[in-house]
């Protein structure tokens, strides 16, 4: 009775260890939130482990500590990539980039104004996590390898294994409908995930392994920019602006009053609009591969392009908006520190957030306001009277509706004051200030980042901006996916604002609708058009040609 009551008591173990294991390598993702939910389904990587475990055992009698620990490491791997593939794609709607993600922790952790010892701390936390998970691991295949050191469990447990890999992988049935319906049993393998993870790494940090061309650029050569007809061009890169706020009802109602208020501003300047959907490079995060698919007309999607990109003398339309006489200006308050990679556009100017004269009071960790920038950059490029300067080709991102969304800066309309320094007073400061960021309810925030955006943009466009001015308002990228929703596209909208009707004209003839609501894209997949195309429209826009001419049939 003793050693029944053992064995027993050792097959209950050996179940909940095996409970364990396979909770932990079918985590999945309580939207939107980091933390991880249970899963029903099988991990097709714990069946090949057990099988590997009954094999040595069956070869060698018995599992010494250094193949437990290797398979408490292989787990714990698997543990940790899984939990990162389905937490990064669910929060921030794209998939995980080692290097390049891994670049930027640093300005991420900034971001959320955490203090070294608090990120030392959280460090030091998640590392003593990892390593209680470990041992958690460790124990379980200890209970595991006891469990199947008697030779009946063992066949059993290989078998049941080995049967469950052929239900996972192998075709049943004439249409392989019964192996679909089988396979929703079983846990999206995480394996794959791992290899393209090592592939990313692989590709970057060994030379040759990235040696794809870029794609074709487009012919720049072969246009001319008489449509403008001299007109200034103020490229404007509203940060984090997605179509989910055209898309989420929610959302959309929630920023019906700005939209309309931006709608009238413009009516009453003589102003039109039109608007259309492109899909960015990117998502949630990003945005110079954005500036750089627009600029250049170049697939941006992979980061490893971007690079050979910059590393290339290919054309960007600041290069022929300065060989055909604009003055070339790249207004970039967010830039806090050296931008080498700038050389390759060829700027005449690029004012970073030193350079852009900003002596205000600091708000919050980009420090210069939106309206501040944009009355600076009026004040310096675009104030004098078109006729008495060259036109200006001005590229400038904005930062209030970067993630976290907050503090969102205070306006009031006062142009000249603004690009002052004292365009804000303490209290204005200390009144934006008392709305702390809150990422686990980052949509209201977002929402009153974008309207007060529409509001400073409406005013100016309104008010000072030079009468001939063309405005392109582009969305970089959607927000992360705890706003922009689950399943997201990584369709942003943009609008060309003019007081020229032929101008406008030939953007509608280019596929672009009135208004500021963008044609809704059809089907359920995307079908806006990538924003590398967008440059090709804008040069057929902006040339002086019959459109038929430049685009075809």
């Amino acid at each position: 009775m003793r050693f029944g009551h053992t064995r027993g008591r050792g097959a209950v173990a050996a179940l909940l260890a095996l409970a364990v294991l396979n909770a932990l390598l079918t985590l999945g993702n309580q939207w939107p939130t980091p933390w991880p939910r249970l899963s029903a389904q099988i991990a097709p990587e714990l069946l090949l482990l057990l099988l590997g475990l009954c094999g040595w055992l069956a070869w060698r009698g018995a599992a010494p500590t250094r193949v437990l620990r290797c398979l408490a490491a292989l787990t714990l791997l698997g543990v940790l990539a899984r939990y990162l593939d389905v937490t990064v794609q669910a929060v921030f709607g794209r998939a995980l980039n080692p290097y390049w993600d891994g670049r930027y922790l640093g300005s991420v952790l900034a971001l959320g104004g955490w203090s070294a010892w608090t990120i030392l701390a959280g460090a030091l936390v998640l590392l003593l996590a990892v390593a209680l998970l470990y041992r958690l691991l460790l124990r379980a295949w200890r209970l595991l390898a006891l469990a199947l050191a008697a030779r009946r469990e063992r066949a059993v447990t290989a078998l049941l294994a080995a049967m469950l890999l052929a239900l996972c992988v192998l075709p049943i049935g004439a249409d392989g409908r019964l192996s679909r319906a089988l396979r929703t049993a079983f846990a999206r393998p995480v394996t794959p995930a791992i290899a393209h993870q090592a592939g990313l790494l692989a590709s970057q940090l060994w030379p040759g392994t990235a040696s794809r061309p870029l794609a074709t650029s487009p012919d720049f050569q072969a246009h001319s920019l008489a449509g403008l007809k001299g007109a200034d061009v103020l490229v404007v890169f509203l940060e984090s602006y997605g179509v989910c706020t055209l898309d989420d009802a929610a959302q959309q109602s929630a920023l019906a009053p700005a939209r309309a208020r931006l709608a009238q501003q413009l009516d009453e300047r003589g102003q039109g609009v039109v608007s259309a959907r492109v899909r960015s490079p990117t998502f949630g995060g990003g945005s110079w591969l954005a500036h750089a698919a627009l600029l250049t007309g170049v697939d941006t999607r992979d980061p490893g392009d971007y690079e050979r990109l910059l590393a290339s003398d290919r054309p960007s339309l600041v290069g022929l908006f300065r060989a055909q006489g604009w003055r070339t200006v790249a207004w970039m308050p967010g830039l806090q520190r050296p931008w080498p990679e700038g050389s390759f556009y060829g700027f005449e100017r690029i004012a970073d957030a030193q350079g852009i004269g900003y002596a205000g009071l600091p708000l919050g960790f980009w420090r210069i306001p939106d309206p501040a920038a944009m009355a600076l950059l009026h004040r310096q490029e675009l104030a004098a009277p078109a006729g008495t300067r060259a036109p200006r080709f001005v590229v400038f991102p904005t930062l209030a509706s970067h993630a976290p969304f907050r503090p969102v800066p205070p306006f009031d309309g006062d142009w000249t004051r603004l690009a002052t320094p004292q365009a804000y007073s303490a209290a204005q400061i200390a009144q934006a200030l008392a709305q702390p960021a809150d990422w686990s309810q980052a949509r209201p925030a977002y929402l009153e980042a974008i309207s007060a955006s529409f509001d400073w943009l409406g005013s100016y466009l309104a008010g000072p901006a030079p009468r001939g001015l063309l405005t392109l308002v582009i969305g970089d990228h959607q927000p992360w996916a705890a706003v922009s929703g689950e399943g997201a596209s990584w369709d942003v909208p943009v609008h060309a604002i003019s007081a020229d009707a032929q101008l406008l004209a030939r953007f509608e003839a280019l596929g672009f609708t009135r208004g500021l609501t963008p044609a809704p894209s059809a089907g359920a997949a995307s079908a806006a058009r990538p924003m590398e195309d967008l440059t090709a429209l804008l040069l057929a826009a902006f040339d002086g040609r019959p459109i038929a001419s430049l685009t075809g049939p």
